[in-house]
């Protein structure tokens, strides 16, 4: 019975994505045009604007609200005039580094080749900088290898294509080129809240901002620092809309230590950004296997890290008034009271069990 009738075991979302795909993907001529479809994922620094920047992308004249667990919207594009609108689809984790095992919900095996991520890291909390940073990306990493190592068993091609797109990043004489090592999928790190950040004591400013550069050169990423200044979140929204649209990339770069960076992935170098910013009898002294682990020991030096628990978010989400539905509160209040009696009830009978002694 079910044979005449496949689409029953689709989803929703494949039914809905179907049906847009018939309506809008066919050009002037009627012949049928490809459309664009990408994903993105936002992560970062608790509190740190990736609602707000989200929004600015999308053109959304919204108040943003805090992201307390996983969210998702999405956004369209027409890359010229009377033709069909790409999509993009965003998705945002909430709680800082406090739900890490939520990244593998938006990031599969099915879109793998079109993901990209968005790092927000809040400048203006330099001891969380690294430990945030250092925690989501080996997060993410883990889990794009695991969906890789599947991939070259199954798909071998596509497999090393997605590895081959990010060695691409930066070019074969480049003078870096054999140094690096290229975030598995495509990578924006933003600093944000550069309007406390600029407050800084300019020697922590020149810390920080080496530091997130040979960071960001190191992954193969882009890096942008950003604020609520319009004109700062749309040089993020650029390289934003680079990764979700295929829009041109800006090619140009702002390395100027004073000024909020922007350097596109693959635009820096390890010459022009310095060893790390500590004295070479420090270096010396400092055990490090990687590039990468002697520039947090050295950062980590300047702002010592917070501890990893005091970055965990323990706020219930259930307990937000944002999500308050009447009847499923009352429900939830029912049930939580008729556990409470049953683990009274429990402890009561075990209480008044007799056990016959060995």
């Amino acid at each position: 019975m079910l044979k005449n009738f496949p689409y029953l075991s689709d989803t929703l979302w494949d039914i809905a994505r179907d049906e847009v795909e018939k309506r809008e993907n066919n050009g002037d001529d009627g012949k049928r045009v490809e459309v664009w479809e990408k994903s993105v994922l936002f992560m970062g620094s608790k509190n740190g604007g990736k609602t707000t920047i989200i929004l600015r992308c999308l053109e959304r004249e919204e108040v943003p609200k805090p992201t307390l667990v996983l969210e998702y919207t999405f956004g369209r594009r027409a890359r010229r005039h009377n033709a069909p609108k790409d999509i993009a689809h965003f998705w945002e984790i909430g709680g800082g580094t406090s739900l890490l095992e939520l990244i593998r919900i938006p990031i599969t095996v099915n879109n793998i080749r079109s993901f990209a991520v968005v790092l927000v890291l809040d400048l203006s909390k330099p001891n969380e900088l690294w430990m945030t940073m250092e925690n989501l990306l080996q997060a993410t990493r883990n889990h794009v290898n695991k969906i890789l190592a599947k991939l070259e068993k199954t798909d071998p091609e596509v497999a090393g294509e997605i590895k081959q797109k990010m060695q691409n990043n930066l070019q074969r004489d480049h003078p870096d080129y054999d140094l690096v090592d290229p975030f598995p999928i495509p990578l924006v790190i933003i600093g944000s809240k550069y309007d406390i950040f600029h407050e800084f004591d300019s020697e922590m400013r020149k810390i920080i901002s080496r530091t997130l550069r040979f960071v960001s050169h190191y992954y193969g990423a882009s890096l942008v620092f950003t604020s609520k200044s319009e004109a700062l979140l749309l040089k993020a929204r650029a390289l934003i809309n680079h990764l979700a649209f295929g829009y041109d990339r800006s090619k140009s770069v702002s390395v100027d230590h004073s000024k909020p960076l922007f350097i596109p992935a693959g635009l820096d170098s390890l010459s022009q950004i310095g060893p790390p910013p500590t004295s070479d009898s420090n270096i010396g002294k400092m055990r490090a296997n990687t590039p990468l682990e002697l520039w947090k020991k050295v950062f980590e030096k300047t702002f010592p890290p917070r501890s990893f628990s005091d970055l965990q978010d323990s706020k219930d989400p259930a307990q937000d008034s944002q999500y308050a539905e009447y009847e499923v509160d009352v429900m939830r209040a029912q049930k939580n009271q008729e556990f409470e009696q049953y683990k009274k009830n429990a402890s009561k009978s075990w209480k008044e069990m007799d056990f016959d002694p060995d």
